[in-house]
């Protein structure tokens, strides 16, 4: 679905959902009450602003008794393939963004990977899938990086731990190509990136991923994301807690001068077992 349709079906989702909720007697601050999120967030559905997940839409419907309108329309919005159901709504804030911060302790993120190190990961998880699946979820990552290449770019900021850095995902040349590529953003100033180096030892998000993003005109949202799941959190307390950890990961980790050349020694290492092999 093209972009402009696209927004131009969110906005009928929003009409429908004012509608409804009117109908309904309900004020923004009520609906949301019972739908678990904000009046403000009811608001920027309604305006096509910012999408639902999955599971608000289906209380919605609950709640105004629309007999899973909004979750059908919703599903039939949310088919990008590229992306699974529950990563689908962060997607879609990406490029809303106006900043976008970023821990991960073992890969390397989705917004940095190059074509053979998301093949590689790809085929790591999924060792029966066809050429077509996986080339397809490649390319979904790599519009996903289009927005880092972009004038109007967010800001990016990543920490990544060390072990991303000396995990082999693929061969040692897929390796150092990727590490190659970050260490080249960064000397291009297109993005902030730190490395947790193995000697901060224990941190506050210690096996976990996360990801904050900040909007021009609306509150900052954390995703998290487990087995199969992703979760996006937007209440205030939770994500005031999660920036005093992102905090105290960026005041642990290396300078972005010495986590560029911790980088380009990594790839120094993996390019040495390339050439022994």
């Amino acid at each position: 679905m093209a972009n402009a349709s696209r927004q131009a079906a969110w906005e009928f989702w929003g009409t429908e959902l004012k509608r409804r909720r009117e109908d309904a007697g309900l004020t923004q601050e009520a609906l949301g009450h019972r739908v678990f999120v904000s009046g403000g967030y009811i608001g920027q559905f309604e305006q096509a602003i910012r999408k639902p997940q999955l599971d608000v839409a289906v209380r919605i419907d609950e709640i105004l008794q629309t007999d899973g309108f909004f979750e059908r329309t919703w599903r039939k919005l949310i088919d990008d393939k590229r992306y699974p159901d529950y990563f689908a709504g962060a997607a879609e804030l990406e490029p809303l963004a106006t900043k976008i911060c970023e821990f991960e302790p073992m890969i390397v993120p989705g917004l940095l990977q190059t074509p053979s190190y998301a093949q590689s990961l790809l085929l790591g998880g999924n060792p029966l899938a066809t050429d077509e699946y996986i080339e397809d979820k490649v390319r979904g990552r790599l519009d996903r990086a289009v927005i880092l290449k972009d004038a109007s770019r967010p800001v990016y900021w990543a920490v990544l731990h060390e072990a991303a850095l000396r995990v082999p995902v693929g061969s040692p040349s897929v390796m150092t190509e990727q590490l190659e590529h970050i260490a080249r953003l960064t000397h291009e100033r297109k993005i902030l990136l730190q490395v947790l180096p193995f000697a901060a030892g224990a941190h506050p998000v210690i096996g976990k991923s996360l990801r904050l993003m900040e909007f021009e005109d609306a509150p900052p949202t954390v995703y998290t994301e487990g087995l199969y799941s992703g979760t996006l959190l937007d209440d205030p307390a939770v994500v005031k807690r999660v920036q005093q950890d992102y905090d105290l990961l960026r005041a642990a980790a290396l300078s972005p001068e010495a986590s560029r050349a911790l980088i380009e020694s990594a790839a120094e290492d993996h390019r040495r077992c390339v050439s022994t092999t």
